[in-house]
């Protein structure tokens, strides 16, 4: 008989799968075993036939993408006999015991859950959903199974997000660090309208507020991509990876810095750009695009419009990226179209032409009617993915790493001055144009998944502790907890 067993890692895994609290928020850090944390967190209450729970991401997407939540679910729940239903997106295992996979994408989404009873609630990156999303869930968290009602959480840190103050006992206020004596300390808390009041006892909310209010337990348990040992041992390039991503995400993901958020020069700086003369005569240059973020507004007195900006961009066979020309205006789009037209006869016929298609049936209309009017060069645009940060970021990782460098011209300045502004400022035309150029060249996610081409060129336990009745045929072991 083949025996295997599942247990959380030895530190904060382990504190979070033993914990009694009411609600605990588990992570802080990326590639601290959070998700499977969770998974392993059903396995307390799955002997019992009225076992009911869901695990929230914040769209149905992020739980089916490949290594996500339900990819993992299938490594663990399988072995004890459960069953999934793929459309439904739940396992049911042969007790009965149900456990659901959901998104919760818009805020209106949460009265899907009216008079819904789960007693297991599990918010998978609880950062990113709204703070009316978890209290009216919360709400929800209730059971009469015979299962402890509890809510389980993971988190990256978001300075902005409603967590943080939430958090706020448990981080360091200056540094933004997780205040290590304090991880997986118990506190107790009570609800009354919009206001939360904490204590550090059960009874001294109770001698304030009255027998009329229920206290609430809960904890944060930190911890970082090092207390994983077993994702280090099996791919010890993540933590370099992390250690690549730029400043803020660095900070946020890999350290567990939750004041850390960006500002200008924090994507950016001047001194990560060397300035040449010249791509060098050497350098073999595998990918050249330029790149247009358009607009359509002339400037006048009184306006401050966005601008067209087309970003020239090529690439070596080292990895080096070289931008090597940068046009801005401010124009109707028919003068627009002309100037594409007139750059892509200067760049030559062997650098891509690329641009960002809008929203809706206006602007698919609109980016194919570019490309008929570039009939004779290769042509790609997309409609964007994720927001201007999360595009930045691929670029912004490079150029920290010296991997950006600049070809002199009278645009350099300011070109240079609306990076080191970004996210602030008001215009971010030159760093769309980047993000987009950059996103062709690498073939990554970021402006150009989907991306359309027109080859037009020639050539072209609670209670239940160790479940015992795992033993039939797999011994299982899940260590059980303190209360």
């Amino acid at each position: 008989m083949n025996t295997d067993e599942l247990r959380p890692q030895p530190g904060p895994q382990e504190a979070f799968l033993k914990s009694g609290a009411d609600v605990a928020i588990y992570g802080g850090a990326a590639g601290s075993g959070k998700s499977f944390a969770l998974l392993l967190e059903q396995l307390y209450d799955v002997p019992n036939a009225g076992f009911r729970s869901v695990i929230f991401r914040r769209t149905v997407p992020m739980v089916r993408q490949p290594g996500g939540l339900l990819d993992t679910s299938g490594q663990v729940f399988p072995l004890l006999g459960a069953r999934l239903n793929s459309s439904l997106l739940e396992w049911q295992f042969p007790t009965g015991a149900l456990v659901k996979f959901a998104g919760m994408e818009l805020e209106q989404d949460r009265y899907s859950w009216q008079g819904a009873q789960m007693a297991l609630i599990c918010f998978d990156e609880v950062q990113e959903f709204t703070e009316n999303q978890f209290w009216f869930l919360f709400s929800r968290n209730r059971s009469v199974s015979g299962a402890r009602s509890r809510i389980r959480c993971t988190c990256n840190p978001d300075a902005d997000s409603w967590l943080r103050n939430f958090l706020a006992w448990w981080i360091d206020p200056e540094t933004g660090f997780p205040i290590a004596e304090r991880s997986g300390v118990l506190r107790w808390f009570i609800r009354d309208g919009d206001a939360l009041h904490w204590a550090d006892t059960r009874q001294e909310l109770v001698e304030a507020f009255g027998a009329d209010f229920e206290p609430k337990s809960c904890t944060f348990i930190s911890a970082r991509v090092e207390d994983n040992k077993i994702l280090l041992s099996k791919d010890p390039a993540y933590l370099s990876n992390l250690k690549s991503l730029p400043l803020v995400e660095r900070e946020r993901l890999l350290k567990g810095n939750w004041n850390v958020r960006a500002a200008a020069g924090n994507y950016f700086r001047r001194e990560w750009f060397a300035i040449v003369d010249c791509v060098p005569k050497d350098a073999q240059i595998v990918g050249r695009v330029r790149y247009w973020d358009r607009a359509a507004t002339e400037k006048r007195p009184g306006n401050d419009p966005d601008a067209s900006v087309g970003v020239l961009l090529s690439k070596d066979s080292r990895g080096v990226y070289y931008v090597e020309h940068v046009a801005k205006m401010f124009a109707t789009p028919h003068a627009v179209e002309q100037a594409m037209l007139n750059c892509a006869a200067a760049d030559g016929r062997g650098t891509t032409v690329a641009y960002m298609e809008d929203p809706g049936s206006a602007g698919k209309n609109e980016a194919q009617a570019t490309a008929r009017a570039l009939d004779g060069y290769v042509v790609k645009f997309a409609p964007a993915t994720g927001d201007k940060e999360t595009r930045a970021k691929p670029i912004s990782a490079q150029a920290e790493a010296g991997n950006v460098k600049i070809v002199r011209g009278p645009w350099n300045e300011e070109f240079i001055r609306v990076l080191e502004n970004f996210p602030v400022a008001k215009h971010d035309d030159e760093v769309d144009g980047l993000s987009g150029a950059h996103g062709v060249l690498s073939g990554g996610t970021g402006a150009f998944t989907g991306v359309k081409d027109f080859f037009r060129a020639p050539g072209g336990g609670h209670g239940f502790g160790t479940p015992e009745w795992l033993h039939i045929e797999r011994p299982f072991l899940v260590r059980g907890r303190d209360f």
